[in-house]
């Protein structure tokens, strides 16, 4: 059959030379012999099934340098950190301890915050904008917060004075509208020392704090008139409120706000002066503990002043009720405001739960209810009550700070005055 014809075979292709064996040794053809034969492949590549890739060992390696993975886990941290001591606070929150910090070939956490701060390069501010607050000496801000704190005091200071002033001349409407507007300006004055200086929380505060507050403070001027109503049968008509703890709490708003700031200035340096997270957690707590006694005794000595101006002596309740306040903050300013509002919580449901008890126990077959209650006010008086509930709520809150405080992450953010 002539050559081209319909029925004539293709040829077949040729296959490539593989590059990976090299040149192949084909003799040339020769015009006179015809086409010349295809060569065979010598070896024949095993079959291999479709989708499934060849397995190759995985090479085990771990990374050659273990910091630049937690640098670049912790980018943020650090670009926005103005000192390595935020960078080991904020490495400390997120579970880092010393021991873990040999995990990248350092001794503690501190001295790997200084070589994270020191490889990731800070965010670049604008010409024009102002250079990140640093710890230094600044009166004007100190005599701000201090008379924003010492309004408290102020307010309720005068408005008792108006009241013993126009005592025989004023009605019981005039006085208890002078008596309320005193507590509104005490309350006023209390917001605005809380918003700037030293108590001043950066967490978002939490609405019930508030509440319980005001329940303990207005449980301290008619709480002990109502147990004694109680307890002799009523309540019956109205009681007269006791002052004397009001106005020594009102006063003791600015030594606390110059204890908090004590407090925050000395964590701070031992910040800065330790090598390691034990070592700040040991030399934090005597400075707490410290601070707490100090605010105790500036604490006893103004509701001393304010006792015996109404004729009584150093109200228990009292004392322990503002101490349980001073701990709740200094536990929400450093951002700690749950268990703060825990331990006023717990407070507040001791001392509502008393007179509730000595009201159910009048019921028929529940009179065992009240018996503890009763038992209490008959051996310690009526401020038994609230100097168990509070006494009891500032020891917990105490534990938790000495444990919460004891942090580097409680401290290195805040930046204080430290001169």
């Amino acid at each position: 059959m002539p050559v081209g014809g319909p029925e004539a075979e293709q040829p077949a292709p040729v296959p490539a030379p593989d590059p990976a064996s090299g040149p192949a040794s084909v003799p040339a053809p020769d015009p006179a012999s015809g086409p010349a034969p295809i060569p065979l492949p010598l070896h024949r590549a095993p079959e291999v099934a479709p989708g499934v890739a060849a397995r190759r060992p995985a090479a085990r390696r771990g990374p050659a340098d273990p910091v630049k993975s937690l640098m670049h886990r912790h980018r943020e941290l650090c670009e926005r950190a103005v000192d390595p001591l935020e960078i080991a606070a904020g490495l400390e929150a997120h579970g880092l301890t010393d021991r873990t910090a040999s995990r990248y070939r350092h001794r503690d956490v501190f001295s790997l915050a200084e070589e994270l701060y020191a490889r990731v390069p800070g965010i670049v501010r604008a010409p024009d904008a102002p250079p990140p607050p640093r710890p230094g000496r600044d009166t004007e801000a100190r005599a701000g917060w201090t008379l924003l704190a010492l309004l408290p005091g102020a307010a309720c200071l005068a408005t008792v004075g108006l009241l013993r002033v126009t005592e025989g001349v004023l009605g019981g409407g005039a006085r208890s509208a002078v008596t309320v507007a005193g507590a509104l300006l005490v309350l006023l004055g209390l917001r605005a020392s809380l918003r700037r200086g030293p108590l001043r929380a950066e967490s978002r505060p939490i609405g019930a704090a508030t509440v319980y507050g005001c329940w303990l403070l207005g449980y301290a001027m008619y709480g002990e008139g109502l147990l004694a109503q109680v307890m002799s049968g009523g309540p019956d008509g109205g009681w007269a409120g006791d002052l004397a703890p009001l106005l020594g709490l009102a006063l003791a708003v600015a030594p606390a706000a110059w204890c908090a700031h004590l407090f925050s200035v000395h964590a701070h340096r031992k910040l800065a002066g330790s090598r390691a997270l034990e070592e700040f957690g040991a030399a934090v707590r005597p400075v707490l503990l410290g601070t707490v006694a100090l605010f105790l005794g500036a604490l006893l000595v103004l509701l001393s002043l304010a006792g015996l101006a109404y004729g009584g002596g150093v109200p228990v309740a009292a004392t322990a009720l503002g101490v349980l306040l001073f701990l709740s903050r200094l536990l929400a300013v450093h951002g700690f405001p749950e268990p703060a509002t825990t331990g006023l919580a717990a407070a507040c449901a001791v001392e509502a739960a008393a007179p509730a008890l000595i009201l159910a126990g009048r019921l028929p077959g529940l009179d065992s209810l009240a018996r503890p209650v009763d038992a209490l006010i008959a051996a310690a008086g009526t401020g038994a009550v609230p100097t168990l509930a509070c006494g009891a709520a500032a020891l917990g809150l105490l534990i938790h700070a000495a444990v919460a405080l004891s942090r580097a992450s409680a401290h290195a953010a805040a930046r204080v005055d430290t001169k």
